[in-house]
């Protein structure tokens, strides 16, 4: 069974860092595709950053272009987001999808097949 479980959500000041995990089980990263997504309250869910096994260059949103980078752990089957000077605007719901290919989707969201739980991340002013 194929799960993700994402985690490391929190309130935090703006201009401060948090760092979100992707746990993935049921596939490994040696052939995936990774996507972190993000819903704020009465928005839409937009791509935040992708990833995948085919190629070495991480896919970001302009709005989080330079502050927030994507990266893997093979060994612990892990995906991360690390997010530096955080502002209010970031403040949503945040989701890890994945797909068993090397395909990097970027945000194209029916591509991903499995779903984490989302972890919130508050950012106050």
């Amino acid at each position: 069974e194929v799960q993700l479980q994402a985690s490391g959500g929190g309130l935090v000041q703006a201009g401060g860092s948090l760092r979100l995990s992707c746990a993935v089980s049921g596939f490994t990263l040696d052939y995936y595709a990774i996507g972190w997504f993000r819903q704020a309250p009465g928005k839409e869910r937009e791509g935040v950053s992708s990833i995948s096994s085919s190629d070495n260059s991480p896919y970001y949103a302009d709005s989080v272009k330079g502050r927030f980078t994507i990266s893997s752990d093979n060994a612990k089957n892990t995906v991360y987001l690390q997010m530096n000077s955080l502002k209010p605007e970031d403040t949503a719901v945040y989701y890890c999808a994945g797909a068993v290919s090397s395909t990097n989707w970027y945000f194209v969201q029916e591509a991903y097949d499995y779903w984490g739980q989302g972890t919130q991340v508050t950012v106050s002013s």
